[in-house]
């Protein structure tokens, strides 16, 4: 009997461990097509398209992809200067900004802050859904670390402004920019690339409050910031 459970323990971790090798290398595999080519959707945007079509069968998202160049340099600095401002100097993981984020979380006894890099949220947004869990974290370490291995910085923060949400059903800076503004992505000027990154934490509200007191006071920080943030 203990050979049999022996022989079977070791076929059971066999096989997870296969299973797990196949998912690693669907990850990677992805991440390297992606190095040259672009993703037009992610897992975060097929969960919110699944349920605006709970409602609206015919919903679709607004969402166009534009390339980096294409893209003001005011709202790539206003995305540093809000979410990542050490983006080009770690490898994937600030933290100093986890460790604050986690005594943040301990003295509000919730989770209410993260700490996340711009490449850990591209992780999420690509693979993974929103639950805060530990096997999620522990998902998005890993794939943070094949993103940072394989793109550059400049790629990571273009796929990032290409398919981060920014309203009920937008997705992209395009779509952003022409949602709130009217302008092409290219055109955004400073204090509308501070606002369009102060909305970040929380689009899909702040798209309904758009001159709530917070979201305006955190533009005005951002536009300060914004001369400070280096871009790839």
């Amino acid at each position: 009997m203990r050979h049999f459970l022996k022989r079977w323990s070791w076929r059971l971790l066999l096989t997870i461990g296969g299973v797990v090798l196949i998912y690693l290398s669907w990850l990677l595999l992805h991440i390297v097509y992606w190095e040259r080519y672009n993703p037009h959707t992610s897992a975060f945007m097929q969960t919110r398209l699944g349920e605006l079509r709970k409602t609206h069968p015919d919903a679709k998202l607004r969402h166009q992809w534009v390339n980096y160049e294409d893209i003001s340099v005011h709202l790539k600095r206003a995305i540093i200067a809000s979410e990542d401002s050490q983006f080009l100097k770690h490898s994937g993981f600030d933290f100093v900004s986890i460790k604050h984020a986690l005594e943040k979380n301990i003295e509000q006894r919730k989770w209410s802050a993260g700490g996340s890099t711009i490449s850990q949220q591209l992780a999420k947004n690509l693979f993974l859904s929103d639950k805060k869990t530990i096997s999620r974290k522990l998902e998005e370490a890993v794939i943070t670390i094949m993103l940072e291995s394989i793109l550059s910085k400049r790629r990571i923060l273009e796929i990032y402004m290409n398919i981060i949400e920014w309203g009920h059903d937008v997705f992209g800076a395009e779509a952003a920019a022409q949602h709130y503004f009217g302008v092409s992505a290219s055109a955004l000027n400073g204090r509308q690339a501070a606002y369009l990154a102060s909305m970040l934490p929380n689009p899909r509200y702040y798209e309904r409050n758009r001159q709530a007191e917070k979201l305006i006071r955190k533009r005005d920080i951002i536009h300060r910031r914004m001369p400070l943030a280096q871009v790839p």
